[in-house]
């Protein structure tokens, strides 16, 4: 069994260096226009979650980061100045996309800073979460997960929270474990080596034939303007049984 596999933090749809305009489907199409077998995805508006099936032709499970706090006007506030109010409208989330072909099974997911206050979210932070799916890729189950860990200066702290994710996966084999680990080239004990940035793709259980390697800026290139902060992350696994 071979897969494809990619994560990638759409930034909500913005470009970077930061523009007026969001390219949020275009940038979900980019992404799985090849049918690849799992994307994980990170910084999802929650206005966009119950459209990403349509978008993509993939199965889509999705978990919530951050509440909308204007409910379906937070969209359009949004979109009229995208670099000023990111998330703080819409809210966000992560989600795991699966190939269609594929049946799944039980989605969980941890919060990996459950020390966060209701008012260190009312002044902007938000939940940090570690979501997996059950995937019944052919002859094999396999279980995929999706984290975005803190954007914090103190690497130690965002270590914390990459170790509950671990946590929460211990005991399960085999793994994809993909997302923005907001630290350098952090190693899980168990998994693959990581690759030098914050986005990755981690394997247990699995080999990897190709990457994990970064798109080029090229791949994410459109009209003049880069697709996000982050470059999409992708690999091909392949199952050692």
């Amino acid at each position: 069994m071979r897969l494809l596999v990619r994560s990638w933090n759409l930034y909500h749809g913005r470009t970077h260096p930061p523009t007026s305009k969001l390219h949020l489907e275009q940038m979900v199409r980019l992404v799985t226009a090849d049918a690849p077998d799992i994307v994980a995805l990170q910084e999802v508006p929650l206005w966009a979650v119950r459209r990403l099936e349509a978008w993509s032709g993939m199965q889509a499970a999705w978990a919530m980061t951050m509440p909308a706090l204007l409910g379906p006007l937070a969209r359009h506030i949004t979109n009229a100045d995208p670099p000023r109010f990111r998330s703080s409208l819409t809210g966000q989330a992560n989600v795991l996309l699966v190939n269609p072909h594929f049946e799944t099974g039980r989605h969980r997911r941890i919060v990996l800073n459950p020390e966060l206050s209701r008012a260190d979210q009312l002044l902007g932070s938000h939940r940090r979460i570690c979501h997996s799916l059950e995937v019944d890729a052919g002859p094999e189950r396999l279980l995929a997960a999706n984290l975005h860990a803190s954007n914090d200066p103190d690497p130690q702290l965002v270590a914390v929270e990459i170790d509950r994710a671990a946590s929460f996966l211990s005991g399960i084999e085999p793994v994809v474990l993909c997302g923005d680990f907001n630290v350098r080239r952090h190693g899980v004990p168990g998994f693959s080596e990581p690759i030098d940035g914050v986005d990755q793709v981690l394997v247990r259980g699995f080999e990897l034939e190709r990457g994990p390697e970064s798109w080029p800026e090229e791949r994410r290139r459109t009209s003049g303007v880069v697709l996000s902060d982050h470059a999409p992350v992708e690999a091909v696994i392949a199952s050692t049984s």
